[in-house]
């Protein structure tokens, strides 16, 4: 005879699931849409902004992308304000860019420059009309776009890890979601994989034996964990004991979305040399884009993932459920993971202490403050970070 467990464990009497919309949303007026936009993201490389335009997505906005004769890089809201038709057909000029629909002209900042359907070219209604636009810049090889309050725009910063460069050494930027597991745009929730940063024990099981060993060995080891708050996000300090004494390993998830790991499959100790940054495209995709430091080129896509022998997207489907990487445990999560059916244990304060900053950050908005690491001046443009490893003696 069955009985009906009285646990609750029946999967008949689950109540129905919901996840944090306040942390994954990212639309324009929601909480967290609203934070992200106090910062600065990349939405693309460098090359893609030329003289054909193309259309980009982020944080649930349809944008274009060009850069005009002079080289200056736009970005401009699609529909044109005459009348609608999309500047992704328009014709990039030396001036900005023309709709094709009635030749209306706008600059890399939205000015209508040419209305040569209206009397004299529009010269009397031109200063009227302003296409929506955000501002951008170029650093690192990749172009950031400022998408939130004009009078609230902080100074883009720069890095210590990218700004001292050894003899040789060269910056070098990539779109492929270097650190996903997977393809270059991931079909899940931006969090799902940020806050994985601050999960490091992950990396023993899924990276360390489950999958096989994807990393040095030292990595397989079960690290002794500690989480700090930072001025700039959370920050985790791992140890491990090998033979030349304890590997001390720091990793950094910087807020907004920048994840600064050192390469866990390097064998030489030092500061971490690539920044990743996790660009929302909607509230279920994302994308990372990086910077790293590199002494020839086309070295930072030698660094993805191999799963038995292979790159992720080699791989058979039977391939992908015997070795899954970061990908499959993250996107296998669902488009936006139900976190009210998680059980979070000792191991995953880290990813407490994220949401809870982000939590915080998310009300310091709402109440008309600044988030933490931005800054308005100059000044404070260099960010200075502890992520990287060294070898330390025993006792210290």
């Amino acid at each position: 005879m069955n009985h009906v467990p009285s646990n609750g464990a029946s999967a008949y009497h689950r109540t129905e699931p919901h996840y944090i919309a306040e942390l994954t949303k990212v639309g324009r007026g929601t909480p967290m849409g609203e934070l992200l936009r106090r910062y600065w993201h990349p939405i693309g490389l460098t090359s893609d902004a030329g003289s054909t335009p193309r259309q980009i997505r982020a944080l649930g906005e349809d944008l274009i992308l060009f850069r005009d004769g002079s080289g200056r890089a736009g970005l401009v809201h699609p529909r044109c304000a005459h009348r609608g038709a999309s500047l992704y057909y328009g014709r990039v000029e030396d001036r900005g860019i023309r709709c094709c629909y009635h030749g209306w002209l706008f600059d890399v900042e939205g000015r209508c420059l040419e209305q040569p359907c209206e009397p004299n070219a529009g010269a009397s209604t031109c200063g009227r009309i302003r296409q929506p636009y955000y501002p951008v810049e170029e650093r690192y090889g990749l172009i950031f776009a400022y998408m939130g309050p004009p009078e609230k725009k902080p100074v883009l910063p720069r890095f210590d890890v990218l700004e001292t460069l050894e003899p040789g050494e060269f910056i070098e930027a990539d779109d492929s979601s270097i650190g996903s597991g997977g393809p270059a745009i991931v079909p899940c929730n931006w969090l799902q994989h940020f806050e994985n940063v601050m999960d490091p024990f992950h990396v023993p099981i899924l990276h360390g034996s489950f999958s096989g060993n994807q990393f040095n060995a030292r990595m397989a080891i079960m690290p002794k964990v500690t989480f700090e708050n930072t001025t700039r996000g959370i920050r985790s300090i791992q140890l491990r004991d090998v033979e030349t004494g304890v590997h001390r390993r720091i990793t950094e998830a910087v807020l907004p979305t920048i994840r600064a790991v050192a390469s866990p499959r390097a064998e030489k100790d030092g500061p971490c040399s690539l920044l990743g940054w996790v660009l929302p495209i909607d509230d279920t995709s994302f994308r990372i884009y990086s910077a790293g430091r590199v002494l020839e080129k086309g070295s930072l896509a030698k660094i993805r993932s191999h799963f038995n022998g292979k790159l992720w997207h080699e791989l058979t489907e039977e391939e992908h459920q015997r070795f899954p990487g970061d990908y499959e445990a993250q996107v296998s999560q669902g488009e936006i993971s139900f976190h009210s059916e998680e059980h979070l244990g000792f191991s995953d304060r880290g990813i407490g202490l994220l949401r809870r900053m982000l939590k915080q950050q998310v009300q310091a908005v709402a109440n008309g403050q600044d988030p933490i690491g931005v800054a308005f001046d100059a000044a404070g443009e260099l960010v200075k970070l502890d992520a990287g490893t060294s070898i330390q003696p025993r006792g210290e």
